[in-house]
């Protein structure tokens, strides 16, 4: 029943973002044209995101424990590092050079064009550096 829900969460996230335009990168680089043809859309859909966390955190952590599963699992580290940032920066360079991050990335796969297909591999690629790189514990 877990992977039934996270099955389905997926399809509601893929639903979302392909409503919203978000699949579209021209939206997202539009968005980041603060001083061209700016398009606030993006901004209301993160909004909408914000507002949506906020309150289903408050409702979720009142329950004792997930529906299904034994214990919540959340991130325990606080620490800032080098990987932490890096990625962050990678992600944001990808995300406005392509205007695809990995969610409408994946949601658009069905109407693969070549600057999907090089951010896609450039994604994968990125994993498995990533996984090269050591971390700290």
């Amino acid at each position: 029943m877990k992977t039934l829900m996270g099955y389905i969460a997926g399809l509601l996230f893929g639903l979302g973002l392909g409503i919203s335009g978000m699949t579209d990168p021209a939206r997202v680089l539009g968005f980041l044209d603060l001083f061209g043809a700016w398009d606030p859309t993006l901004m209301f859909v993160l909004g909408g995101a914000v507002v949506t966390n906020f309150i289903g955190y408050r409702l979720v952590f009142k329950r004792p424990n997930p529906i299904y599963g034994e214990v919540f699992q959340l991130p325990t580290r606080q620490d800032l590092d080098v990987r932490l940032i890096g990625g962050s920066a990678l992600f944001g360079i990808g995300w406005g050079l392509s205007g695809y991050c990995p969610g409408p990335a994946f949601a658009s796969i069905a109407g693969l064009t070549l600057p999907l297909a090089a951010m896609l591999l450039a994604m994968v690629v990125g994993w498995f550096l990533a996984k090269a790189i050591p971390s700290r514990p």
